[in-house]
């Protein structure tokens, strides 16, 4: 897809997460809309996957570490045509499949239940380890939080997929700077992120806007070109992109918008969708 069509699709993923949230009343807007072109890049460029056939065995697999930002997730899979848009609305309900966190069994589109954090890295990484010792093709994804990343399991499934050269592993991980506590850097700072991974054996790309993309494109088109070693791609977002009051604010980290706010961030999207029909 060209970059305009890339944009409008995100625009409409991050319309659906601020309506599954506003009409759960609960979830976590902020780190779903810092990662929503990510999240757009991957199921509408990067990864081979079918709607049709969601169990498709070359299918690429994708994880959501950061399992919170489910909405995000689940608005990509129904603008993708994994099941109906109109599902988002029940978010976090009764009967849904799409509960507050992903989970394999209920929601097509889904490779792996997720939402205890630190764990989603190690699940990529063995689907990683039996592509490779099955000799199959897929590849496999994984997003995960810059808060995530304080926990410890995250670096021993980091040092054994070096170790094991998983050149079909990209780790990304959404550096928006918040966390439920506040900074990053002020709970207790993963700092320097990227050197971190390179000295668990992982080829790095930094990307200055992962909000961007350009950006995306280059780095995941580096990453594919990376052999004998995963590839990790640390990307600067901001967090609660795309809704003015929500952006750069860690209150907006797990709380859904009431409905004079909810009305507020629609009719934002709405003026950046139509800015973007008329390009």
């Amino acid at each position: 897809m060209e970059n305009l069509e890339l944009q409008k699709t995100a625009n409409e993923i991050r319309k659906g997460i601020v309506t599954a949230v506003h009409a759960a009343k609960a979830g976590h807007p902020g780190g779903s809309l810092s990662a929503t072109e990510a999240f757009t890049y991957l199921y509408f460029e990067e990864m081979n996957i079918d709607p049709k056939d969601p169990k498709k065995a070359d299918r690429d697999r994708f994880v959501l570490s950061k399992g919170h930002t489910a909405p995000g997730l689940y608005s990509t899979l129904a603008n993708r045509g994994f099941f109906p848009v109109e599902d988002l609305k029940t978010l976090r309900q009764i009967g849904s499949h799409l509960q507050g966190h992903p989970c394999i069994q209920h929601t097509p589109g889904i490779d792996m239940s997720s939402g205890s954090l630190g764990q989603g890295i190690s699940t990529a990484v063995g689907m990683a380890l039996s592509a490779k010792l099955s000799n199959d093709s897929y590849r496999v994804y994984t997003l995960l939080g810059d808060g995530e990343i304080q926990e410890g399991q995250v670096w021993e499934a980091s040092m054994f997929a070096g170790h094991r050269k998983l050149d079909n592993l990209v780790v990304i991980v959404d550096n928006n700077g918040l966390q439920i506590d506040g900074r990053i850097e002020d709970v207790c700072s993963p700092y320097p992120i990227a050197d971190k991974f390179r000295a668990f054996n992982f080829h790095v790309v930094e990307v200055a806007d992962g909000n961007d993309f350009d950006q995306l494109r280059a780095a995941f088109q580096e990453a594919r070109d990376t052999k004998g070693m995963p590839t990790a791609i640390v990307m600067k977002t901001v967090k609660g992109k795309g809704v003015s009051y929500m952006e750069n604010q860690a209150g907006w980290h797990g709380k859904a918008p009431n409905d004079e706010q909810y009305a507020q961030a629609m009719e934002e999207l709405e003026k950046a969708g139509e800015a973007l029909c008329q390009k």
